[in-house]
């Protein structure tokens, strides 16, 4: 395990950057926690976009080896310090997991992470709409995970990591996980893993409730 920080560029709301702290803290690795302010545009800012010309958090610098994208970022520590678990080496389980991956760049960012851009950010997007999408991914994944512990099996990988944090917080949004008992048991077990942080929850949405 490594005796240096590794530093996070991040924005305490954003759940991509989450992802990534998560997965430090799961890891147990040391990190260094580098604040962004998104509000005021510090994410185009010329210092920032060296280090991600996209201008997006998060990014992390793991002894000036830069890297940006959540998804992207969760692979590289999983090979780099995860001992064999959280990315399966066989083809079919890493192709499981990258499926899952596709799932967060594509529905949940689309859905669930919309729709609290919408609440939690003034986002102007058609809620309607990106709640009702939220309902379809929502129906999906419960459905896959009524016979398995986690998204690819009975071990947890980052295909959980990826998938956690806008689900766990799509209540702000205006998506109700009422109806979809696997997907509240799979949160919960990924927030009884050692070493689980949270995200900093908002008062939008239904957690005003």
């Amino acid at each position: 395990m490594p005796q240096h920080a590794i530093k996070l560029y991040h924005f305490p709301l954003s759940g991509h950057a989450h992802r990534v702290e998560l997965m430090l803290s799961l890891l147990g690795l040391p990190t260094e926690k580098v604040f962004v302010d998104l509000a005021h545009g510090a994410q185009k800012l010329p210092d920032f976009l060296a280090l991600n010309p996209f201008g997006q958090v998060p990014v992390i610098d793991d002894q000036g080896m830069v890297l940006a994208d959540s998804n992207a970022i969760l692979v590289y520590l999983a090979r780099q310090y995860g001992n064999g678990r959280w990315l399966p080496g066989d083809p079919v389980g890493a192709a499981r997991v990258q499926r899952w991956l596709s799932v967060a760049a594509g529905p949940i960012a689309s859905g669930p992470a919309t729709a609290r851009l919408i609440t939690v950010f003034g986002a102007p997007y058609n809620a309607e709409d990106v709640i009702a999408r939220s309902h379809n991914l929502l129906k999906v994944m419960d459905q896959e995970l009524a016979n398995r512990r986690f998204l690819v099996g009975d071990e947890p990988t980052i295909a959980d990591i990826a998938a956690y944090s806008y689900i766990a917080h799509a209540p702000e949004g205006n998506v109700s996980l009422a109806d979809y008992g696997n997907v509240r048991a799979w949160l919960v077990r990924i927030e009884a893993l050692p070493g689980f942080v949270g995200m900093p929850r908002t008062v939008a949405g239904l957690q005003t409730a």
